[in-house]
């Protein structure tokens, strides 16, 4: 870890000084910006593994520069959030977030949460890659499937056109879980796990939101998918005669 690259981004003097001794501790590299033109100026000097990021933030909010990052840069990002409505931390994860921690919240949660993230960031490093590993299964380098690429090593989805499109990482995860096992339903519990390293909670839609942002890449008409389906009480399927996996 002594070279992941680690940026806070919040308004509270406090929050800043805390996490980023708390983080140099763990043995990341830790910078901080006190808003959102702080935060791209620190972007221009380093590339950074994760961004720490609050929501509610004077001027420009953590939602707005949070889909701005995911148009920008390669970050993971895990937001900080004081509102404990289900809806806004929705919105955070539809907007590409990778998790989410809520404000007060132990240093411990969020240095495991991002941790997990920096796992799954990793190559070969989601639940996936391990139980393939386990599986004593090869990685292909890419999935492809009615003219779309999925890119293994680049971590990105390819167009018929020949269109590179970035997805987010949870969003990647989701895909290569589905293409993996295609033509077979595959739990929303199975698919939480690979995408954000954790169990679902009760209220927890944030699988929806990846595969909602999925279909509109994917399908012609994203509100009558006929590629990733859903399959009742069971979770969701990628449906496709032919699936090819290039070694």
């Amino acid at each position: 870890m002594s070279n992941t690259r680690i940026l806070v981004v919040d308004d509270d003097p406090d929050i800043r000084e805390l996490l980023s001794a708390y983080l140099g501790e763990a043995g990341f590299v830790a910078d901080t910006a006190a808003s959102g033109a702080q935060m791209w100026d620190c972007l221009e000097r380093y590339p950074y593994d994760l961004i720490v990021l609050d929501l509610m933030m004077p001027g420009e909010d953590g939602l707005a520069l949070c889909g701005q990052l995911r148009h920008r840069t390669a970050s993971a990002v895990i937001m900080l959030t004081a509102r404990a409505e289900p809806v806004d931390r929705v919105v955070g994860l539809e907007l590409g977030a990778d998790d989410y921690v809520t404000k007060p919240f132990d240093p411990r949660e969020l240095l495991a949460r991002i941790r997990a993230v920096l796992r799954r960031a990793a190559p070969g490093g989601s639940p996936a890659a391990t139980e393939a590993a386990d599986a004593k299964e090869i990685e292909p380098l890419a999935y492809r499937f009615l003219g779309w690429q999925l890119d293994m090593r680049a971590r990105h989805l390819v167009s018929p056109e020949g269109l590179v499109i970035s997805l987010p990482a949870s969003d990647f995860r989701v895909l290569a879980a589905l293409a993996s096992q295609p033509n077979q339903p595959v739990s929303r519990d199975v698919l939480v796990q690979r995408a954000f390293g954790r169990p679902q909670g009760a209220m927890d839609r944030a699988i929806d939101v990846c595969i909602s942002r999925l279909r509109q890449h994917l399908e012609p008409v994203p509100r009558q998918p006929t590629l990733i389906r859903t399959v009742r009480h069971e979770g969701y399927m990628l449906y496709c005669d032919q699936i090819e996996r290039l070694e």
